[in-house]
């Protein structure tokens, strides 16, 4: 445990870059050879263009990560946050709790409240609008989002009071994890059903990219599936009766375009049945 506290403490960007590079890699081969769905698409201009959304997020990210250090640095220096507050605990039990609220401010609770409030749905929506759903569409978010989920995980660091190793081991995992429950690869039901009380499995979180409610709003969580669970935001559907997308942007015009997709939160409103107003 040690070891990875140091290794963490002082990781350098560019292995950070490695480990969205790698897992990129790594799940876009598994699901070129062992697809959920034969999905007829052109997959580069796809990939295109959500790497193309997946650099802006590291710009984003890369400009205000000093506040996120800082943040950091801040908690530990003055013993804030509830990691701070508790009493001593083994190492590894101290980071899985620490794990466990980050995700629960930086991945589930941003997602719940970008579904409920709609200022922010305009921005979340480009994620939901891709029709065909592979390990590229996890960092599939406009570039206000990214600032948007910025917040949240900033804001979460500061409630756990979680130090700077902690935080790039989170980031680190929600990346991975994120490729991995995005991915297009197809796992027997069994297995999946079983990862998904502990994790966010794939079929798990394909769910959430169904097109119409009350599917779209649920399954919100990122790496662990407990807070879902536990907040009654689980719900399951056959994956044969998935459609990815979202209702109000099926058009390939809408939904297939980058210019489009960065224009999508400042369109006018438009709303469909079964799915809530912009």
């Amino acid at each position: 445990m040690n070891e990875i506290i140091s290794y963490f403490s002082t990781i350098p960007s560019s292995h950070r870059s490695l480990i969205l590079i790698g897992g990129i890699t790594l799940f876009w081969v598994i699901e070129n050879n062992f697809p959920l769905f034969q999905m007829q698409y052109r997959k580069w201009h796809h990939a295109g263009i959500n790497i193309f959304f997946t650099i802006t997020t590291i710009i984003v990210n890369f400009i205000l990560a000093f506040i996120l250090i800082k943040t950091a640095s801040w908690t530990t220096e003055h013993n804030f946050g509830i990691l701070q507050w508790i009493p001593e605990i083994p190492i590894w039990l101290y980071t899985i709790i620490g794990l466990l609220l980050l995700d629960l401010i930086g991945a589930y609770l941003v997602h719940f409240v970008e579904h409920k409030i709609k200022f922010l749905w305009r921005f979340h929506i480009i994620h939901h609008t891709d029709t065909w759903i592979d390990t590229t569409t996890a960092n599939r978010h406009h570039p206000g989002e990214s600032v948007i989920r910025f917040v949240f995980t900033t804001l979460g660091v500061l409630i756990v009071g979680s130090p700077m190793w902690m935080v790039f081991l989170y980031q680190s995992l929600s990346v991975i994890f994120s490729q991995f429950n995005h991915a297009n690869i197809s796992m027997p039901n069994k297995l999946d059903l079983f990862l998904s009380y502990f994790i966010v499995s794939p079929n798990m979180h394909k769910v959430h990219h169904h097109y119409m409610l009350p599917y779209t709003d649920s399954n919100y969580g990122n790496i662990f599936s407990v807070w879902d669970r536990l907040f009654g935001t689980y719900t399951s559907l056959p994956k044969d009766q998935l459609i990815y997308g979202v209702d109000t942007h099926m058009l390939a015009e809408e939904n297939n375009q980058l210019k489009n997709l960065l224009q999508i939160p400042f369109q006018k409103s438009r709303s469909a049945k079964n799915t809530k107003n912009q």
